[in-house]
């Protein structure tokens, strides 16, 4: 958006001229003795501009008409398009459409170029009052939307070049309207490249939503990732969910996963967890990391079996301690044993003292791997406080996944610098 593109003043003032029909025109006799003289210096073989610039003032003094501001107003712009003057141009393109003389077609056009004209010489407020009134004239080359964000931006006007897509987009989805991809990915890099970290979270759920595919996910769990200060309970919840969706990006992720579940307590997962970073050829079973954790998780996996039957009865007895329970759910939870981990993070939530986010977030995660998904939409819809932007992302992994959305291959060349 750094420049008008001079094809894009050209094609105007070629259209326009043809568009004109000078016969039926009402042009004052002021107006020709001064028009005349210019317009026959414009035509020269080798046009002197800075004479032409020069003979701007006595033009739009001369111009008493609709019809001879509108001529004034195509001639001064072409000077200005002709010279690289941004400022004579504009001065041109808004003559023109104050003179109320140009067709439907033409009007959205000359507002485009005049928010053009206005975002080069950085006047970006009526750079968005001409691009509101283009796209409302129908106009819709190149992104116009996106154009009008981007002279928000280029003022550090974030959150009203952000509200105005978020607005834009959500029109047009009601309006059952296709929504732009690059409208998305821009409101993303914005935020993100911004440190807006909730705007930036809010657009990687959006861009996940609407554009579901590896690209999208991974993009929407590496900005929750890396705006957001988790400890290993919340970053265990989040790389399961990346899991789930195949968006483990980085030898990182895989390690921050291991550390997160801990092979001493949730050592059948951590195996699983290396096994899967092997195969992605992400991890190294002769890395010393790698080795010390499943060398820890392998000696705790046959005791950790032989006694959850007992774990499992102490916390279903009625006098049971919340850290029986939760020991007992989470240890369920790890080895698939869904439906159980299930009934008794149900237990655990009610309980004195339970960190409700927690609970509720793993809960709907067994909901969610028994294929329980609006029973998990509505569990995850409960979770507050700084786990609801990885609560979110799962509700919305339900939701896809009751809808049979396919998290479809990353695209070529997408990414919007979130990566992890």
């Amino acid at each position: 958006a750094s420049q008008a593109p001079a094809a894009a003043q050209s094609r105007v003032a070629e259209k326009d001229k043809k568009a004109q029909k000078p016969a039926k025109a009402n042009y004052s006799k002021e107006f020709v003795a001064a028009y005349k003289p210019v317009e026959t210096q414009a035509n020269a073989p080798a046009p002197d501009y800075a004479a032409l610039k020069a003979a701007v003032p006595g033009l739009v003094a001369a111009a008493k008409t609709p019809d001879d501001q509108a001529a004034a107003g195509r001639m001064i712009f072409t000077i200005g398009q002709k010279s690289n003057d941004f400022a004579v141009a504009l001065q041109g393109a808004e003559m023109v459409l104050a003179s109320g003389k140009v067709d439907a077609a033409q009007n959205a056009q000359f507002n485009m170029v005049a928010a053009q004209l206005a975002y080069n010489l950085k006047d970006y407020g009526k750079s968005r009052t001409y691009a509101d009134a283009a796209i409302k004239a129908g106009y819709t080359q190149n992104d116009p939307q996106l154009f009008l964000a981007d002279a928000y931006f280029a003022e550090n006007k974030y959150a009203e070049g952000l509200k105005y897509l978020s607005d834009t987009i959500e029109a047009r989805k009601a309006a059952g309207q296709p929504v732009s991809e690059a409208w998305v990915k821009r409101a993303l890099a914005t935020a993100y490249n911004n440190d807006l970290a909730a705007d930036a979270r809010k657009w990687g759920l959006v861009y996940a939503r609407d554009f579901p595919n590896l690209s999208s996910w991974g993009d929407a769990i590496a900005i929750v990732l890396n705006t957001s200060n988790y400890a290993n309970p919340e970053l265990l919840d989040l790389m399961r969910l990346a899991r789930a969706t195949n968006t483990m990006r980085t030898r990182a992720m895989y390690l921050e996963y291991v550390d997160a579940a801990d092979a001493r307590k949730l050592p059948s997962e951590v195996v699983a967890v290396l096994d899967a970073g092997v195969a992605a050829k992400l991890l190294d079973n002769n890395i010393q990391i790698v080795k010390d954790a499943r060398s820890v998780a392998a000696a705790r996996i046959a005791a950790d079996k032989a006694e959850l039957p007992s774990l499992q009865r102490d916390a279903a007895a009625a006098g049971a301690k919340l850290v029986t329970v939760m020991a007992a759910a989470d240890t369920l939870l790890s080895y698939g044993k869904y439906a159980e981990a299930e009934a008794m993070f149900a237990k655990a939530a009610a309980m004195p003292g339970a960190n409700v986010p927690l609970v509720l977030t793993r809960q709907g995660i067994a909901q969610v791997q028994q294929g329980k998904f609006a029973e998990a939409q509505a569990t995850f819809a409960k979770v507050q406080g700084a786990r609801q932007p990885i609560a979110n992302l799962w509700a919305l992994y339900a939701a896809q996944k009751a809808a049979g959305t396919v998290i479809a291959p990353a695209p070529a060349a997408a990414t919007t610098g979130a990566a992890q």
